[in-house]
């Protein structure tokens, strides 16, 4: 006699229904893990998105790279100074420097460097066991300057992003 086995003790209907079943839990887990990681931008702009297009406005950098403007950024013993290479700047005026973390934001240092006689400093200590993004500029944010200060390196240069680098 041929007798009917009940569906659930047939190990092919497990794999028929649990794999379907086990790939929507976890596309629905990876969707939740992409939502709550956050943006993975590296640009501190403002940008706008529109119709799959990122634009942000680049008047800062093309001020700078106008006015010929580049600095030299320092950083060594506590002491972060920017000393000014190229260009006229208002010197009487305090700089802003953003120095970005390469992974989490939440770790970005930003710095109001008042002016001295051969440029801005203050002190600040600054982790250099990694890379950071450098961004200067004025507190009206006229103009910007950007540069990349890799780990264990005590200065860099800063120029507009726009123009190259002479």
């Amino acid at each position: 006699m041929n007798a009917k086995k009940p569906l659930w003790r047939i190990p092919v209907m497990w794999l028929v229904i649990g794999l379907p079943l086990a790939s929507i839990v976890a596309g629905v887990g990876l969707v939740i893990i992409a939502m709550r990681a956050g943006g993975a931008d590296t640009v501190n702009d403002e940008v706008q998105r529109m119709s799959q297009v990122q634009t942000t406005d680049l008047g800062p950098d093309a001020a700078a790279h106008k006015r010929g403007l580049s600095a030299v950024l320092r950083i060594e013993d506590g002491v972060v100074e920017v000393l000014p290479a190229t260009g006229e700047f208002e010197r009487d005026a305090p700089l802003r420097i953003v120095l970005g973390h390469p992974i989490r934001a939440a770790e970005d240092v930003r710095l109001e460097l008042p002016a001295t006689a051969t440029g801005w400093r203050i002190e600040a200590p600054i982790d250099p066991a990694h890379d950071w993004t450098v961004e200067a500029l004025p507190a009206d944010g006229s103009w910007r300057l950007h540069g990349r200060l890799p780990k264990q390196q005590h200065a860099t240069r800063l120029a507009p992003s726009l123009g190259g680098r002479e």
